[in-house]
């Protein structure tokens, strides 16, 4: 159904992820789930060798100027994959947009062009042992300035690639006494050889396993001026701009995984047999199937909706709250969306679904952690709320549509409506 949403260009490039996630060798997700491969740099060297990371950055820098909705269709068939290796593919999209949109022109040539050859892989060092959905409210690192460095300290967990990443977009209070806080915060490319930095805690994690997951250190880690992201005290702003593509890529990932899982449950409920009957032509399983089916076109539509409001926003023809607002309900929907196709499926196939039989147990252990990470499900429903109550009291809100109110039969009781 996508396809219909795809122009032709953007259509090529889905296609072209497509052939190459479909050579993506079966041993190596196996190798990743049994824990022999930790980091799968030989997966990363693919897909930067096949020239399709960092799709959305210029054409100078190795980026294609591609669409965002031509990028997240690359991430859609990416989850075809899983979690983990959606999200590894992902990161060079997150951490490069920070570079992209605030970076210098010698952080462009480094790092961006760096991501979409394949020699330098980034990773994001944000959240922190006492600041996972507060990040600002509660963030330690801090970075003071000497001379023509920054000295940081402190720490980040839960960093995806944080075994592996050449480089690291992280964030550190820089001014602790501004007010609000978020307005005393930087942002800054700190290299995985920096002295001071060192990766300590391996998690050990129920799903998304091979992605490296660390938590790093910042002891009087020393980096250049030149690594500062934007101005100083801007790291806000980039963080928000990250949060576009993080949160589009999980959507879009989403999909993926949910994709996966339902044509695994499909096949298997047109050959198995019970009660006379292939598990199909029995309305408990089809309409599972039929429900799943219904979510993940829902899900998709609103997550190309987002991907075009991006391009809007990039376009200067959408508002960063309207994009913000998209994005966050592609998030929430699709990883909701996600974790009840999976778990249909999984039912679909019954004890041999609880089983490495097939791979449904770990599609279902990756997807939990999609209504986690990149901010909570819960946090998403806050932004929705905020950025819709912004909307429509700001005195740019549309006056010319219908009022409601006047359609209720004692619309002329005022003094029951009693507000305060």
């Amino acid at each position: 159904m996508e396809d219909l949403l795809l122009t032709e260009e953007e259509r090529k490039v889905k296609y072209e992820v497509r052939n190459i996630v479909k050579d993506v060798p079966p041993e190596l997700i196996r190798d990743i789930e049994s824990e022999k491969v930790k980091f799968p740099r030989e997966f990363l060297d693919l897909v930067a060798g096949a020239g399709i990371v960092g799709l959305r950055y210029p054409k100078k820098y190795g980026g294609r100027d591609a669409s965002w909705v031509a990028d997240m269709s690359a991430v859609e068939e990416m989850g075809r994959l899983g979690f983990t290796l959606s999200c590894m593919y992902s990161l060079g999209t997150i951490v490069g947009e920070a570079i992209n949109r605030f970076g210098t022109p010698e952080q462009k040539e480094t790092y961006l062009r760096g991501i979409t050859s394949g020699k330098r892989y980034g990773a994001e060092a944000i959240t922190e042992p006492s600041g996972g959905s507060d990040l600002f409210g509660m963030m330690k690192t801090a970075a003071r300035r000497e001379g023509d460095t920054f000295v940081l300290n402190g720490q980040k967990r839960f960093i995806v690639g944080g075994q592996g990443a050449d480089f690291f977009v992280t964030y550190a209070v820089t001014d602790p006494s501004a007010t609000p806080r978020t307005r005393g915060v930087s942002a800054f490319i700190v290299d995985r050889d920096t002295p001071g930095l060192r990766v300590e805690t391996m998690y050990g994690l129920m799903g998304n396993k091979g992605g490296g997951t660390a938590r790093i250190v910042f002891k009087d880690a020393v980096v250049p001026e030149n690594h500062l992201i934007g101005e100083v005290n801007q790291g806000y702003d980039v963080f928000n701009r990250m949060m576009v593509p993080e949160r589009l890529t999980t959507a879009s990932g989403s999909l993926g995984v949910a994709n996966a899982a339902i044509e695994v449950a499909a096949q298997y409920a047109m050959h198995r047999e019970a009660f006379g009957a292939k598990l199909m032509e029995h309305e408990g399983v089809s309409f599972r199937i039929a429900e799943s089916l219904t979510g993940i076109a829902h899900a998709s539509a609103l997550v190309y909706t987002a991907s075009r409001a991006a391009d809007a926003l990039d376009a200067g023809k959408a508002s960063p709250s309207y994009v913000r607002k998209l994005v966050s309900m592609a998030k929430l929907n699709s990883t909701e969306v996600m974790w009840n196709a999976v778990n249909s499926a999984m039912q679909v196939l019954g004890g041999i679904g609880y089983t490495t039989v097939y791979p449904v147990e770990r599609l279902l252990r990756d997807s939990r952690l999609g209504m986690i990470w990149t901010g909570t499900n819960e946090i998403m429903k806050l932004i929705i709320q905020h950025e819709y109550v912004k909307e429509i009291s700001s005195p740019e809100y549309p006056r010319d549509k219908r009022n409601i109110e006047l359609d209720a039969l004692d619309f002329s009781l005022v003094d029951e409506k009693v507000m305060s």
